[in-house]
């Protein structure tokens, strides 16, 4: 339990900054969700689409330190590469 009143305000902003990024962490998850199902149905339209929604998504999340940058960079170029695979 926190004594001091700086560590019991370093608590609440915790709590808050906790909830806004498993909120944000959601919906980066969400759009990345919806660029596999379009992959996974084979629709190549729709999963472009998809990533041109899940790719500022994921690069906010980076900017924010939801995410490593390199991870979600990482994430961004290999859903591209299976985007790219459906056309083939």
């Amino acid at each position: 339990m926190a004594n001091t009143s700086s560590a019991k305000k370093a608590t609440r902003k915790i709590a808050r900054r906790t909830a806004v990024n498993k909120s944000r962490r959601t919906q980066m998850r969400g759009s990345v969700r919806t660029v596999e199902e379009a992959i996974a149905s084979g629709d190549r339209d729709a999963a472009v689409k998809a990533l041109a929604n899940a790719e500022p998504a994921l690069m906010r999340a980076a900017q924010r330190n939801i995410v490593h940058k390199n991870a979600a960079s990482r994430k961004v170029s290999r859903l591209a590469s299976r985007i790219a695979q459906l056309g083939k």
